[in-house]
């Protein structure tokens, strides 16, 4: 019940009038077609392939000299000539095959630093002492020291493949082991994880968002270094790969060719980047909804 105060003046009733905005507002409006297509991240990522394939086309026609800088189109016909008998092809598996041993192993090699660095503290003490030490040096810097110890062939190369990948994978990995959340680290201690299951069931699911990066980075450290390797001295079991297919064709003064093969090497790369890391991204940690 509402009691009335006597000596209050008495209230006047206020009406209020609702702007009308005219018409009823959409709740949801449907995309059109091009909205679609703009969503897709592919479709954004080729018009953007196609751009500098038209100013790599206008500035090859303006500067009119095949010897220093052909034009797209040559390089394209160079590709599809090298292609179609098999040349790039070869050259590509070579170093394809060569990088995916040495890659393999840098990681393994770095899955166990990181693991043994995160278990014990001598782990830890190592680890940091070697990446502080090694990390810096440029693989490539090491050639002469592989060409004494391992010969002119694939021991070499998975060597400095090796030196390239490890270092940045394990400071990632492990980078990633120390900013898993206390919470989680209580949740599998109260399950009674240990040693390897432990940080296979905590560790790396709630890290994998790090650990992925450094894998992509590693992949792209093992690339460039491999390439650069092929090129000082990239023939390996009587064939090179496409860092020596690049290298002799400069010296046959064969540019479009040249232009083919670092084509070659860039398209490799988009596809590992969005293909490859991109499905295990989706598969795991967009999946998990640590990502967007």
């Amino acid at each position: 019940m509402t009691i009335e105060n006597p000596l209050a003046p008495p209230r006047e009733d206020q009406f209020f009038e609702v702007p009308h905005f005219g018409g009823n507002a959409d709740i949801e409006r449907p995309i059109s077609a091009w909205e679609k297509l703009w969503n897709r991240g592919w479709l954004r990522k080729s018009m953007i392939l196609v751009v500098l394939a038209a100013i790599w086309q206008a500035y090859g026609v303006f500067s009119d000299n095949s010897l220093l800088f052909p034009a797209f189109s040559e390089t394209m016909q160079a590709f599809a000539d090298n292609v179609k008998n098999g040349v790039i092809p070869a050259r590509a598996w070579t170093s394809l095959r060569v990088l995916l041993m040495g890659y393999a192993l840098g990681t393994v090699l770095a899955t166990l630093f990181s693991v043994l660095a995160i278990t014990t503290r001598i782990g830890n003490d190592l680890l940091e002492t070697l990446t502080s030490m090694f990390n810096p040096l440029p693989a490539i810097a090491l050639l002469p020291l592989a060409l004494l110890w391992f010969g002119l062939g694939l021991g070499s190369l998975i060597f400095v493949l090796v030196h390239s990948v490890l270092w940045v994978v394990a400071l990632n990995m492990h980078a990633g082991f120390l900013g898993v959340s206390q919470t989680l680290r209580m949740v599998g201690k109260n399950y009674g994880l240990g040693g390897v299951s432990y940080v296979m069931k905590i560790l790396v699911p709630a890290a994998f968002p790090q650990i992925l990066t450094g894998m992509k980075v590693g992949w792209a450290f093992a690339w460039r270094t491999l390439i650069a390797a092929e090129l000082v001295f990239g023939v390996s079991s009587g064939q090179g790969g496409l860092g020596w297919f690049i290298f002799e064709n400069k010296n046959q003064l064969e540019i479009p060719a040249v232009f083919a093969g670092l084509l070659c090497v860039i398209l490799i790369g988009l596809a590992m980047e969005n293909i490859v890391f991109r499905h295990i991204e989706r598969r795991t940690v967009r999946r998990w909804g640590m990502q967007n």
